[in-house]
């Protein structure tokens, strides 16, 4: 036992008296290197045998050393700074989070509450959970009795089916171009509304419909982000259903509604009554997503995601719910509802500290417009609103693809770029982009910009936004010989749109 006590003494005895060493010699080190008494003996040691030029070099040694001191403890000073400022704003982000959990909770106590509300006035009417108050006589959109017992439970889907029930599809006759489009629809804003946009916002705007059915626009608040989406519901004749995404979204619940188990009626939201009665007609109709990052998009717009990626459009299918009554709407089919094709979704996003950073997922399947300028007074040519035909939009929109294919010397500058960026910056960009880029562009140029212009705007928006998340200070000395070959390749300045982004990210390095 003696002999294992001798032997882990001087075992653990060799491991501790290291660290006493080293923090010794720490010490020793900065008691030396301060040590204004051994400096005052050299000098003292050396003062008779010093001239006159000597001392001149004596007195900038002297001062470079104060210097390089108070560098170094300057620096020592910015590092914990820096780190006390990233620790504050981690305990912000923590307190913020505990804040949204904890309103998330009052949510879900005020739900409650606002059921069991519900409950006592079921009561009160003298009626239990599922029996019907339908009066006798009624009929449904068939023209057929109901049966008193049965009970609707899709209020306002079933209003819809009523005023819809003689409804035929109108054509408008409508004969505009792409630019025509593009000069009404900015007339229109700025005649009626008192919104002011460039040209280039509306191509832009126009182009991204083409592209995705999901547009994102992002941009510092007070710059028309939600104006812009408004105002386009308005120039159509059907104002957009503006749904406000609050923090305690956390599923398609949200988007769609849900059935109430105890009053047997299903809670159906605005977006989809907008998307039941998009299905009656040829028209087109918009569902703005207000502040879509002040919950995780992922959350409640998953399904829509992977919906709208499907090429078949026959198989944009929701479930509403999961089995039928009689008196459901006629357009619901076992439970099922098809998203209509003629309906777009726009998103507005803010960049802050109450917001959710917004996925490759979601921007991958989406086309982000920046609007971060306030547009311009220009005297309009009065507009009316007007009555359009998707069918005749969408075939605008496959016209100009097919006639305006992208160039294949700019495909291959492309590829030639993509090589770039994955040799220098280890990303890159896949098929789903790709096939976004040859809508986007061919429209842009249909509406009368320019094909370098349009894969600019592209590239800028939807491939170089992933360097956001690279280490600025690691892709900084990159940054140059990037824009070096973006001007060789496309043409001194052609690029701009890049050019900027990039500069832009190289000064936050």
């Amino acid at each position: 036992m003696d002999t294992l006590t001798r032997f882990l003494y001087e075992f653990l005895n060799q491991f501790f008296s290291g660290f006493t060493i080293a923090l010794s010699g720490i010490f020793k080190g900065i008691q030396t290197t301060f040590n204004v008494g051994s400096y005052a003996k050299i000098l003292s040691d050396y003062r008779s045998d010093l001239n006159g030029p000597e001392w001149i070099g004596v007195f900038i040694s002297i001062v470079l050393l104060v210097l390089l001191t108070g560098l170094i403890i300057f620096g020592i000073f910015l590092i914990i700074r820096k780190y006390l400022r990233f620790r504050k704003t981690l305990v912000e982000q923590e307190s913020m989070l505990d804040e949204i959990a904890e309103l998330n909770n009052k949510v879900a106590t005020m739900a409650k509450e606002k059921e069991d509300i519900l409950a006592m006035k079921v009561s009160q009417l003298g009626l239990k959970p599922g029996e019907s108050a339908t009066e006798e006589g009624e009929t449904n959109p068939e023209g057929d009795a109901v049966d008193q017992t049965t009970d609707i439970r899709f209020s306002k889907l079933h209003d819809i089916d009523i005023a819809f029930k003689d409804y035929k599809i109108q054509n408008y006759n409508n004969s505009f171009t792409l630019p025509e489009l593009v000069e009404l629809f900015r007339n229109f804003s700025a005649s009626k509304l008192k919104l002011f946009y460039t040209t280039e916002m509306i191509r832009l705007f126009i182009s991204a419909l083409a592209s995705t059915k999901l547009v994102i626009l992002q941009g510092i608040s007070g710059t028309g982000k939600t104006s812009l989406a408004y105002a386009w519901g308005k120039f159509l004749k059907h104002d957009s259903c503006v749904a406000s995404v609050q923090p305690s979204w956390r599923d398609r619940s949200e988007l769609f509604g849900y059935f109430n188990e105890f009053t047997k009626k299903f809670n159906e939201t605005d977006i989809l009554k907008t998307l039941y009665e998009a299905g009656y007609t040829d028209d087109i109709y918009t569902v703005i997503l207000d502040e879509m990052n002040i919950s995780r998009v992922e959350y409640y717009f998953a399904e829509m995601l992977s919906i709208l990626e499907m090429p078949n459009k026959d198989e944009w299918l929701i479930e509403v719910v999961p089995s039928t009554w009689s008196s459901d709407p006629i357009r619901l089919t076992n439970g099922k509802l098809h998203v209509p094709a003629n309906t777009w979704y726009i998103g507005t996003i803010n960049n802050d500290d109450s917001t959710f950073m917004v996925t490759d997922k979601v921007y991958d399947r989406a086309m982000p417009l920046d609007i971060n300028d306030k547009g311009k007074e220009f005297v309009p040519i009065d507009t009316e609103g007007q009555d359009i035909n998707y069918s005749y939009l969408d075939k605008l929109f496959t016209d100009a693809i097919e006639s305006n294919t992208i160039s294949e010397a700019t495909l291959k500058k492309i590829d030639e770029m993509d090589d770039y960026v994955i040799k220098h910056f280890r990303i890159a960009f896949g098929n789903r982009i790709v096939a976004h880029m040859k809508k986007f562009v061919p429209v842009y140029v249909a509406c009368g910009g320019d094909e370098v212009s349009g894969v600019d705007y592209f590239v800028a928006r939807k491939i170089l936004r992933k360097f956001e998340q690279l280490n600025v200070s690691y892709i900084r000395d990159e940054i140059d010989g990037f824009v070096e070959f973006l001007n060789k390749t496309f043409g001194d300045g052609k690029m701009k749109e890049c050019i900027e982004y990039v500069q832009r990210l190289k000064k936050m390095a």
